[in-house]
């Protein structure tokens, strides 16, 4: 299939912008590569130090300087449900390696913070610059030189981009990517949301919302719904760093835990002077990250993404815009609906055909580069397989050719929209990302009042009092990352959901996040620049007209010029932003980030 015009348009654009930053980080990886196994370079006081610890049938591979070692590099620990699995994987990883001639060993752990625990607490003001934090985690775990290769193990949020961005610090190393895998059903999504809207609106008390998030959130394994952390699985199926189909299989099963075996065995194929030597600098390049684009606008995927696929990218020397995203959406379908997008969760959309369905899809329409490289091999073709696991012996077979139910997922001829749902808006009060593809049409243009918080805690209130039963847009200035890190706002979703079905016009617009899980209320997010940085978002005051046009690309305020331009910014303390939970110590992250369209990301301040 000849690739769609829009897609080589886009990724022309990125390779020329990208060319001197792309190059020279190539230059430097490669230069870093061909080495016959990288603690060849280590002295004997250093290898001795590397092994003295090991088993001694790993410690006489190690010593001879011959067989490859990989390093596994973990997010786990036992309070988030999706990595509580990874416990038991670095056994199995080191007793594959070992099988397969070579060593592994747990070369580091790093944070994984749980955005469901920090939701509207405090601590949610630490959560973007986690990923941050734990790219430096990954880059100290590999700092040892010991290794020819890397398994990371993390699923959730911020975890996987600063995975891959640690990773690909070390671009001259291979890396598998191995998830835990998504938790069993429990309670459907869409009765979840509706008894939040009635605590929200008091008709139930805080122990009947306690018991139906405990039957949400009731086992081992992630989130069932369609937010970041799934959409981290996908990007990283359809940017070739999972072994197909690893994504969506369940915590806790054969299948699991063949899979996670397997990725051990494949990445000693992937070492320098393996099978077939690919490290991740080769894997992700300019079309890959646009597969990685186009897989979100197709699944309608994490609007956290417009953040951390550009942070990533730029550790590879790769520059990535919001006009990049935009201009794909318009020419990629939807084609699947997962809660928050519709009612079903992921394990659903596994069984109706799930990622083969989709990537058979837009390979069909020319939507992909099929000609990138992937862990497990050239092109994507291998990513329309699932595995399986017969007779205790694990392949992979053809996926699904049509989808089982086409209410979740569908086939390239018949999409749920023509477009993928992102739009980039433009305007006097800045540039920002609003996800449509859960907003009905007749929600997607809000014009009304403003009505000026500057925390979500104050819009609650306000609902509490009943001072919100009107049309209004909620502007929260004062969330971008230089201000407080970036929270996540999501939990003004169910109040603002609850006046929407009510009959009223209500938008948000925000130079802090949403929510990998925004839905049906239109959120213009990551306005830029915040109001921290001077941006005009800064300016609103309550009454003033705002208008929320997604279908027109536009954001604006309705202000005579005159008195806008005299008009002071209205700035509120941030003390208590900056202190507690351990915010005391992010003040270099918050004075060093860049712009939400750079990434929000606080590692790239250039070196004098």
């Amino acid at each position: 299939m000849p690739r769609h015009p829009v897609l080589d348009a886009v990724t022309a654009r990125i390779v020329a912008r990208s060319a001197p930053t792309r190059q020279a980080y190539l230059e430097r990886t490669r230069a870093m590569a061909g080495q016959k196994v990288e603690r060849a370079n280590l002295s004997c006081t250093n290898l001795a130090h590397g092994v003295a610890a090991m088993p001694d049938d790993a410690k006489i591979r190690l010593k001879a300087q011959e067989r490859p070692n990989l390093a596994i590099v973990s997010a786990y620990n036992e309070m988030l449900s999706a990595h509580q699995p990874l416990n038991a994987f670095p056994q199995w990883i080191k007793e594959a390696a070992l099988e397969s001639g070579g060593t592994a060993q747990f070369a580091g752990g790093t944070p994984a913070m749980c955005d469901g625990v920090t939701q509207g607490q405090d601590g949610m003001d630490l959560s973007l610059f986690s990923r941050d934090v734990i790219a430096m985690a990954t880059a100290v775990a590999l700092s040892h030189q010991m290794f020819d290769g890397v398994l990371c193990l993390g699923v959730c949020d911020k975890i996987v981009p600063g995975l891959v961005m640690g990773a690909l610090s070390f671009g001259h190393l291979p890396a598998v990517f191995v998830p835990g895998g998504p938790m069993t059903t429990g309670m459907g999504n869409e009765e979840k949301a509706h008894i939040r809207q009635l605590y929200a609106e008091g008709k139930i008390g805080r122990e009947e919302l306690l018991e139906a998030e405990t039957r949400s959130y009731h086992g081992p394994g992630t989130c069932t719904f369609y937010g970041t952390a799934n959409s981290n699985q996908m990007l990283m199926e359809i940017m070739g760093l999972h072994l197909p189909g690893t994504a969506f299989i369940n915590p806790n099963t054969p299948l699991r835990e063949a899979l996670t075996r397997e990725s051990a065995r494949q990445a000693l194929r992937l070492v320098h002077g393996g099978t077939r030597y690919m490290p991740i600098a080769e894997v992700l390049d300019e079309r890959a990250f646009v597969n990685g684009i186009v897989g979100l606008l197709a699944t309608g995927g994490s609007t956290n993404h417009t953040l951390h696929l550009i942070a990533m990218a730029r550790v590879a020397g790769i520059l990535l815009t919001w006009d990049d995203f935009d201009e794909l959406s318009a020419a990629v379908p939807l084609l699947a609906r997962v809660y928050p997008n519709g009612k079903a969760d992921v394990n659903q959309f596994q069984a109706a055909g799930g990622l083969p369905v989709v990537i058979r899809g837009l390979l069909s329409l020319g939507l992909l580069h099929d000609d990138v490289n992937t862990i497990a091999g050239t092109g994507l073709a291998d990513y329309t397989r699932e595995p399986v696991l017969r007779d205790g012996k694990l392949s992979w077979i053809d996926g699904p050719v049509k989808s089982l139910d086409d209410t979740i997922v569908r086939t390239a001829d018949s999409p749920f929209a023509p477009d993928g749902g992102i739009k980039l808006l433009d305007g006097k009060l800045g540039r920002c990302v609003i996800k449509t593809s859960a907003v009905k049409p007749e929600h997607q243009v809000v014009e009304a009042p403003a009505i000026v918080f500057h925390r979500q805690d104050d819009l609650l209130a306000a609902f509490k009092r009943g001072e919100l039963e009107r049309d209004f847009v909620a502007v929260l200035p004062w969330q971008g990352p230089s201000a407080c890190g970036m929270p996540e706002l999501h939990k003004l979703t169910p109040t603002l959901t609850l006046l929407q079905d009510r009959g009223f016009h209500v938008a948000l617009v925000t130079d802090g996040r949403m929510s990998g899980a925004s839905g049906k209320v239109p959120a213009a997010i990551h306005v830029c620049p915040e109001a921290h940085a001077g941006g005009e978002i800064g300016k609103v005051r309550t009454g003033d007209i705002v208008r929320v046009d997604a279908p027109a690309g536009v954001l604006t305020v309705r202000v005579d010029e005159a008195e806008w331009a005299s008009r002071p910014m209205d700035t509120p303390d941030l003390t208590r932003n900056r202190h507690g939970v351990g915010r005391d110590l992010f003040g270099g992250f918050r004075a060093h980030v860049s712009t939400a369209e750079a990434g929000a990301c606080s590692l790239f301040a250039e070196e004098h």
